[in-house]
């Protein structure tokens, strides 16, 4: 959220300077850009997580947190090996665009056609904006992102993401890109509802929003 707020801010005074408004084009081009931005931060934390999630019911256990994941990790492949899900977390959060060109579109008809507070309406945006225009649209790239991080002969390239991708529809089908899907759709609205109104209540009480 920080990277998109600084992406606003940039775009709106280098880009569209002559908008009264930062238009939709700029909404999803600065969220984009703040998801690739994180993405090389995520990276060794995907990795992390996926190699402590698959070990949940092993019988040994090869890593005991996320910090021995990343030692022994960058031990034996260094940074490239950190960063093995880099491309695949790119691709995931490219899905950005539906985030926050559906929030920017829910937010405008919200304040068009109903009475709400702007707390109320940056709530009910940002739950259905994450959870109906981000996750539907980005779970099955997240998928194969957790199958190229937990799987070793995946290499974190683009090709590998291909066929990572061939692999769940040959064994799994269409099935196979949703599993795992309701939990994280559940979860979804309730916890960005909530991020979303925070932040947007601390950008306008702070002076810091950008029209």
């Amino acid at each position: 959220l920080g990277c998109l707020h600084n992406y606003r801010m940039l775009l709106k005074k280098y880009v569209y300077y002559n908008e009264e408004k930062l238009p939709l084009s700029g909404c999803i081009i600065s969220g984009v850009m703040a998801g690739w931005s994180v993405s090389f931060i995520a990276a060794p934390v995907e990795l992390a997580k996926a190699k402590l999630q698959v070990q949940y019911d092993a019988k040994t256990t090869k890593y005991t947190g996320p910090v021995d994941v990343i030692k022994k990790v960058y031990s034996s492949n260094g940074v490239r090996g950190l960063y093995k899900g880099l491309i695949s977390t790119l691709i995931f959060r490219t899905n950005f665009v539906f985030w926050w060109g559906s929030y920017e579109l829910l937010t405008r008809w919200f304040k068009e056609h109903t009475n709400m507070s702007d707390t109320a309406i940056n709530f009910w945006s940002g739950g259905f904006s994450a959870s109906f225009g981000f996750w539907t649209t980005a779970y099955p790239s997240d998928v194969i992102k957790q199958v190229v991080l937990c799987n070793d002969k995946y290499d974190g390239t683009f090709r590998s993401w291909k066929l990572a991708a061939k692999d769940i529809w040959r064994t799994k089908g269409y099935r196979g890109f949703f599993k795992g899907f309701v939990p994280s759709f559940l979860r979804s609205f309730p916890a960005n509802a909530a991020a979303l109104a925070a932040f947007e209540f601390v950008l306008r009480t702070s002076g810091a929003k950008v029209n």
